[in-house]
Order: structure tokens, then C-alpha cells, then sequence
């Protein structure tokens, strides 16, 4: 059955009426004009720039904060979340010391892997294959037999409840972190170097790809993130480098069986030639086939250059040749980057008009990547990318030369550059505030935030972020999740949405705590309702055909039925899924 919020009998129809304010509000020009809403007091100059910083720089504004940023001043902020050491995150630490797939290493979560392997094997001897219980179909809630099966399923998979655990760590930082520029800067980098955890070794690659790779460089500089995803487990999987090697290289393994064969009586290795023959049929049908360019293509169309980015079909050719031998120690017991000399072309090479000489190894793939991270194109395409995530869908030209000098400047200090956009004229022009529609993890998050909610220890907020299209680590392609508003506004997502919405406000929305009377609304007439639910969770942003819509559909309520109702409209509006 469809989760719905059951808030009224009337839910059905508000959703309705929720979905057609949305549509539309949220048909605009693309700039997105921002105005101050009509029938309220305009907010002052410095609490519209705090709203701004809080909707782009973080998962949006929890209550109280917008004064906070005023008070402590807007500059004084953007200080102190450029420099997230700095800021003490003790509550979210706590929750986070309670998670153990967080105290996992990779060669444990390997094992898990295997583990769970083997016992799903057998469930299914035991079982057989139709009692297996199947997951629901998206955007379906499962029914109470599903998720007893599924709850049980999960108990049985330790990897499964692993997985679950770090979904779960995911939505809490995002909810909970004081150091939430940080966190959008995790969320960003995640997807710009994508891997689909769906992937066979990627399915316990991924956490330790985000703990070891993303996060501890998500400030750092570009070139030093670049290098560790290239060595990272989770990439060489996900887009087959691990896989590539010289044409005609042989495993010295696959060489040692081979030299073997043929001798008489038992080997010097303690096998007999059958079984020999045997572990080299194996070795054989697994051996790499030759060079692959998936990762080489991907990593200067998406990662680094852009699709035009001055590269030619040749270039990726030798950038594949390059990373030969990049590969995955023992990927499924102790997964760590290895460098396979016997799989490297030692070929002479040349990428983008730069020539590296015969004879040389992994030196020339490290060469190699720095050179990609200095290039022009790259400092180009990545600074829109970052533009277009903090400032606009299509990122002004301004924005992108002040990120591109604050790049040459600092050698590629992800730091520098994104002061440099969030400080650019552009950042906080009148016609990029609330230009952007949220994503479905920012839409949720920023719901939660913004009622002063907190997520529980269930999976469950995670599986709404998927219920409204897109779960967390799902995306298969290596382009990431798209965030323009043309892949975001559409009727069903809105639907979906405005759905959650109410659900949250009534305290029904799985994996939410929420209690409304921490927000001391006043609840004496709807007029003074309506006015502070727009004053304390859309920051006074509500348009005059938002405040109409919400006295409407609740003039013949009361108590705590005309509070709940009043913020779901508020978290279900146009102006609440911009930012």
C-alpha cells in the first residue's frame, strides 16, 4: 500500500490543492526571481541574507537560526563553516559512536559480505527461492508482512543491516551536524565521483569509500581527492579499472601454474596436475581480458575535463594505458589499492599534447592525474558544478571566473574556491535567492530541520529520500544524481512530496521524531496560526497565495488539527521546496 500521512479525511484533497500551489509556484523563469512576499512586512536586508547562506550553505534553517546568523553576523558565519574543526558536534557524535558500521574496517565489511554470501546460499537450500521475501515495488510502502520479512531478512544479512546503519549515519549528519557545509560538501563530492552501490563489491566498498576517501578531503584540495578516488577500492570496481590491463599480461599466479604444468608427479607447490589443470581453468576463464576505458572516459568527461574538455577518443586510450595496473588487492578479503606492475603498459604514452616516456609505472598515472587536476578545463568544469550546486542551475559567469582565479590561486584548494563563490557578487544577487529547487535529500532534510525534528535510529527517513526517487548511493550511472530544477518539478515527485510533508507535520512520517509544541505556535485563531507558522518555518517567505491556500483549507479547524495542517502546507509549499 501507498504511504499516506492520515492526517484528516481530507488529506487526499489538501495534497491536491498543496500540488497544484506547487506546480505553480515552482513554474518560474529560470533565474528565479526572489521577492519579498506580498501582505507580510519584507524582511530586513540582513535576515534575508542569513535566509540565503542558511538555505545554500546548509541543509536549510532549523528554528531560531536565521536570528542566530544575524546576531553573530553573516561573514562571522561562512567563517566558521569553512573551518568545521573548529565547531564542537558532540550531540551528533554521540549518535554516531552508537553506529557499528562506522567502527568497521573494509577487510571487515568483506567478510561480512562473504558471511552473508554464504548464508543467503543456504537460506535458499533451506527455504527455496519463493519464500525468499521480496523487496516492495518503488514508492511502495511495504505492508506489516513485508516488513516483518524484511526486518528478519535484515537480522539475517549483516551486511544488509550494515548498509542500513550507515544510511542511517548519512540522514543523522545531515539532520543533526553543526558542521553542515561540511556535510553538503560530503553530499556534493559523493556525487560528482559517484559509485552505484549496487554493484556487487561496492555493496561493502561504498562505506569506506565515503569514510576514507570523500570525507576526510571533501576541504582539502582537488588534486589530493582526485588521486585517492583513482586509488580507491570502490572506484576501481565500480568503473572496471581494477580490470585493466596490458594486452597479452598474464597474473603471476595464472604464469606459476602454467610453468608447473606438465611435470611429472606431485608439484613443488603441493598439488597434483589435475587439480592444477583444475585452478588454471579458473584462472584462465577470470584472467583480464586486456585494457578497459570506462574508468579513463569517466574520469576526464565527469571527474575532471568535461564532456568538452579538449580530449579526443586518443587521449582516453592512453589515459586507460596509463592506469593499467591500478588495481584491487584481494577485492573480497582485503580490499586496498595495488599497483600491478606485471599489468601496466610500459608503452610510451601521450594525453592532451603531454608525452610520458616507456618505462615507467604507477609514477606516470600519479603524473598523469595531477596534470588533469591543474588543467584548465578541469578548474572550469568542476567550479560550474560547484557554482551550479550553490548558486544556480546555470551558474553565472561570474561566479565561475571568481571560483577558476581562487583555483589557479591556491593550487586547488576546495576551501579557497568555494569561499570565493559563496563571497562572488553572484551568490547574493536578488535573482539567485530561492532559485534552486531542493533535491529530494535536501527537501527532506530541510523539512526535518526546519520543524526542529530529529531522525530516529531506524533506516526509515533514508527510505523516504528513496521513496521520493532517489535513495541514497543508488544512482547506477557514474553521472550522479541530476539536481537542475527541470529533473526535480514534476507532479507526481510534488505529489510525493506534499505527502511527507503533512506526514511530518502529524508526526507520522517513519523515521521522525517531531513534536510540534516546541515551535509554541500560537493556535488562537488561524490568522495568527498562519501568520507564525510563516514566520517560524518558511522565514516569512510565504506568498500571498500560499497564506490564502493555508487560511482556506483551514478556516473550519481548530487546536491541534489546524497546527498540524498549517505547517504540513508550510513544508509542502513552493517556496519551502526552493532554496
Amino acid at each position: 500500500m501507498r504511504y499516506q500521512p492520515n492526517v484528516t479525511p481530507t488529506s487526499r484533497s489538501l495534497a491536491g490543492a498543496l500540488l497544484l500551489m506547487g506546480l505553480a509556484g515552482l513554474a518560474v523563469p529560470p533565474a528565479g526571481i526572489w521577492r519579498a512576499p506580498s501582505g507580510t512586512p519584507p524582511d530586513s536586508a540582513a535576515r534575508a541574507r542569513a535566509l540565503h547562506a542558511l538555505n545554500r550553505l546548509t541543509y536549510g534553517p532549523r528554528p531560531g537560526d536565521v536570528d542566530r546568523v544575524v546576531a553573530i553576523g553573516i561573514d562571522r558565519f561562512i567563517d566558521e563553516q569553512l573551518s568545521p574543526e573548529k565547531i564542537s558536534d558532540q550531540a551528533l557524535e554521540q549518535r554516531l559512536a552508537t553506529y557499528e558500521v562506522l567502527k568497521t574496517s573494509p577487510e571487515q565489511m568483506a567478510r561480512v559480505f562473504a558471511q552473508a554470501q554464504r548464508q543467503q546460499l543456504q537460506q535458499r537450500r533451506e527455504r527455496g527461492d519463493s519464500m525468499r521475501p521480496q523487496p516492495p515495488e518503488p514508492g511502495m510502502m511495504p505492508d506489516s508482512a513485508q516488513r516483518a520479512r524484511l526486518r528478519q531478512d535484515a537480522m539475517d544479512n549483516p551486511l544488509r543491516r550494515l548498509l542500513g546503519q550507515y544510511q542511517q549515519a548519512t540522514m543523522a549528519r545531515a539532520v543533526m551536524s553543526e558542521r553542515q557545509l561540511y556535510e553538503v560538501m560530503v553530499d556534493f563530492w559523493t556525487n560528482h565521483f559517484n559509485v552505484f552501490i549496487g554493484k556487487g563489491a561496492d555493496r561493502f566498498l561504498l562505506p569506506g569509500y565515503i569514510e576514507e576517501t570523500i570525507r576526510p578531503r571533501a576541504l582539502g584540495t582537488f588534486d589530493d581527492l582526485l588521486i585517492a578516488v583513482a586509488k580507491s577500492p570502490a572506484m576501481l570496481f565500480y568503473l572496471d579499472n581494477a580490470q585493466s590491463v596490458a594486452p597479452g599480461s598474464e597474473p603471476p599466479q595464472l604464469a606459476r601454474l602454467r610453468q608447473a604444468r606438465g611435470r611429472p608427479g606431485r608439484m613443488g607447490f603441493g598439488m597434483n596436475p589435475e587439480r592444477a589443470e583444475s585452478l588454471m581453468a579458473r584462472a584462465e576463464e577470470r584472467r583480464p581480458k586486456g585494457i578497459n576505458e570506462n574508468y579513463a572516459r569517466e574520469l576526464m568527461e565527469l571527474h575532471t575535463l568535461g564532456v568538452d574538455g579538449g580530449y579526443t577518443q586518443q587521449d582516453v586510450q592512453n589515459v586507460a594505458r596509463i592506469l593499467t595496473g591500478w588495481s584491487i588487492n584481494q577485492p573480497r578479503q582485503r580490499p586496498e589499492f595495488v599497483f600491478n606492475e606485471w599489468a601496466h603498459d610500459h608503452g610510451v604514452k601521450t594525453v592532451l599534447g603531454q608525452r610520458f616516456p616507456a618505462g615507467r609505472g604507477m609514477d606516470e598515472g600519479v603524473e598523469l592525474l595531477h596534470a588533469l587536476a591543474k588543467h584548465p578545463a578541469t578548474m572550469r568544469h568542476v567550479s560550474e558544478k560547484l557554482c551550479a550546486r550553490l548558486v544556480r542551475d546555470d551558474p553565472p559567469d561570474g561566479c565561475v571566473d571568481a571560483a577558476v582565479h581562487a583555483w589557479e590561486r591556491t593550487g586547488g584548494d576546495i576551501r579557497a574556491v568555494v569561499r570565493a563563490i559563496v563571497t562572488s557578487p553572484d551568490f547574493w544577487a536578488p535573482e539567485n535567492r530561492a532559485a534552486k529547487v531542493k533535491t529530494p535529500l535536501e527537501f527532506l532534510v530541510s523539512a526535518v530541520r526546519a520543524v526542529g525534528a530529529s531522525p530516529d535510529t531506524t533506516p526509515a527517513l533514508a527510505m523516504l529520500v528513496a521513496r521520493l526517487g532517489q535513495p541514497l548511493f543508488g544512482q547506477q550511472p557514474p553521472t550522479g544524481y541530476p539536481e537542475t530544477r527541470e529533473s526535480l518539478v514534476n507532479s507526481g515527485a510534488l505529489l510525493q512530496r506534499m505527502n511527507i510533508a503533512l506526514g511530518i507535520a502529524a508526526g507520522r512520517a517513519p523515521g521522525v521524531r517531531v513534536d510540534l509544541d516546541r515551535l509554541a505556535l500560537p493556535t488562537a485563531d488561524i490568522e495568527t496560526l498562519v501568520s507564525a507558522v510563516n514566520k517560524t518555518v518558511l522565514n516569512g517567505t510565504a506568498s500571498a497565495n500560499t497564506l490564502k491556500t493555508m487560511r482556506d483549507q483551514t478556516r473550519d479547524l481548530s487546536g491541534e488539527t489546524a497546527r498540524t495542517m498549517v505547517v504540513g502546507m508550510a513544508l509542502g509549499s513552493p517556496e519551502f521546496q526552493r532554496q
